[in-house]
């Protein structure tokens, strides 16, 4: 019998069309357009806790969705005045509303499931080989905040049963997701009010750095908010008084406080660093993260040429050691640089497409020259380097003409650039060899210290 209900709500029951909007609008939005998920190594599809974090992120919208949805299926009873009619039957309301409830959860479990899995089978068929065990509880957490909403509106809607309640719970969700947004401008996402209030929205931001998780106490604090926001929802749905109703308020008042209680009061641990992730993974002198395990067989090679090359160029002043960079920073905050290592950045595109020789040079660039500008889809600084480091690699390669590391723009700017890198190549070649490594050392000082002035190093002029 219960089957057969629970069928029937499925079929007749606005409970199908949450679903569906969860799941096709999250796909719609993810893979309908070209954003910031797609690149990068944080990409949604180029590992597991990416993938996690960024469908999770989608609850910035499916949230207020999921408890207008509530609310709607909340009002049916009386939309069709059964209400007093129903309370006749000798069915409990607890079993009755467990089925309509039922009904909810399953949807948007299934949705939101089946967004994840479509994700998870991307990153499957992808390079990664690392999985973490943590990225499910991020997902079912998710899912956790959908069922919740869905039923704190079936609960609202049911004790104010009024056309107004559906959009006036979404709208306060809405805006509850916008004040209680963190931001990823900071090394850790941080937002505008206190990180325990903040950490209330199930609503995670679009991941920046591969290597962030979130911590237990965040998600043990999230899970007891929400099981309080879904039992005062159900709580709600049985109740038949004027009493019980404001009894139902308890369990949500008792789960956000003890959620305020274990939620972390400071940024840094919220979103922390993924250790088995960051740990390093080597093969000689080269060393990659675990996350990043796949790619070793490619750069230890030509990280050991790199390093060979460096040494011809540097002699003892050169780096003896290649390493992904691991260091968190702030939006278009400088690199934390050092002479004695190359550090790698595989979210820099000229880095993460280059492959063979160019992988090579491109390394050779980062030890003789670095960006002190991250390079990167989300920052695009660093740019303004390359005309220089190409003619540092030129020369540290024994090329006999400049080699552009990208092929060079048309705009008025890069043009000039490009026209003071080819002066500035015909200058240093034409010098006597141990006046060519002078220089070299000294622009790399340059760059190291991130003066800006390896242009002007590399072709004496002591005027900028």
């Amino acid at each position: 019998m219960n089957g057969r209900v629970l069928r029937i709500e499925l079929k007749r029951s606005v409970a199908p069309w949450a679903g569906l909007v969860v799941l096709g609008g999250s796909l719609a939005f993810l893979c309908l357009i070209n954003g910031m998920w797609w690149r990068g190594a944080a990409a949604w599809t180029a590992q597991w806790t990416s993938m996690a974090l960024t469908t999770r992120c989608m609850l910035a919208y499916l949230w207020p969705l999921a408890v207008g949805f509530g609310a709607v299926h909340g009002l049916r009873d009386s939309r069709s005045r059964m209400t007093e009619l129903l309370t006749t039957t000798p069915r409990p309301a607890w079993r009755r509303t467990a089925l309509s409830a039922g009904a909810t959860a399953i949807t948007l479990a299934s949705g939101f499931g089946l967004l994840v899995l479509v994700g998870g089978v991307q990153v499957a068929l992808g390079a990664t080989t690392y999985l973490p065990l943590g990225w499910p509880v991020i997902s079912l957490v998710a899912v956790l905040a959908l069922v919740a909403a869905a039923l704190f509106g079936m609960g609202v809607a049911r004790a104010l049963p009024s056309m107004l309640t559906p959009p006036v719970l979404v709208v306060l969700f809405l805006a509850a997701t916008v004040l209680l947004r963190l931001f990823t401008d900071e090394a850790l996402p941080t937002g505008h009010l206190p990180n325990r209030l903040s950490l209330l929205s199930p609503v995670t931001e679009m991941p920046r750095e591969m290597l962030l998780t979130l911590s237990g106490s965040v998600d043990l604090g999230q899970t007891l908010w929400l099981l309080g926001l879904l039992a005062t929802g159900f709580a709600l749905l049985v109740a038949a008084t004027r009493r019980a109703r404001l009894l139902a308020v308890a369990p949500v008042l008792v789960g956000a406080a003890l959620a305020l209680l274990i939620l972390p009061a400071a940024p840094r641990d919220t979103y922390v660093v993924d250790k088995a992730a960051a740990a390093l993974v080597c093969d000689g002198p080269v060393c990659v993260t675990q996350a990043h395990r796949s790619r070793l067989p490619e750069l230890a090679p030509r990280g050991k040429e790199a390093l060979r090359v460096l040494h011809d160029a540097l002699g003892d002043q050169a780096p003896t050691s290649v390493r992904e960079e691991t260091a968190l920073r702030e939006l278009a905050g400088q690199r934390e640089l050092s002479g004695g290592v190359v550090l790698v950045d595989l979210d820099d595109p000229l880095i993460a497409h280059a492959a063979g020789a160019e992988l090579t040079r491109q390394l050779v660039v980062q030890g003789l020259m670095p960006n002190c500008e991250p390079r990167t889809d989300w920052e695009g600084g660093g740019l303004v380097d390359v005309p220089v480091q190409s003619v540092a690699a030129s020369w540290a390669l024994g090329d006999h003409q400049l080699q552009p590391l990208q092929k060079p723009e048309t705009d008025p700017y890069s043009s000039r650039s490009w026209a003071n890198a080819e002066a500035a190549w015909e200058k240093l070649t034409a010098l006597p060899p141990a006046e060519q490594r002078s220089r070299i050392a000294a622009a790399r000082t340059a760059a190291l210290s991130c003066t800006g002035k390896q242009l002007a190093v590399l072709t004496g002029d002591t005027s900028q």
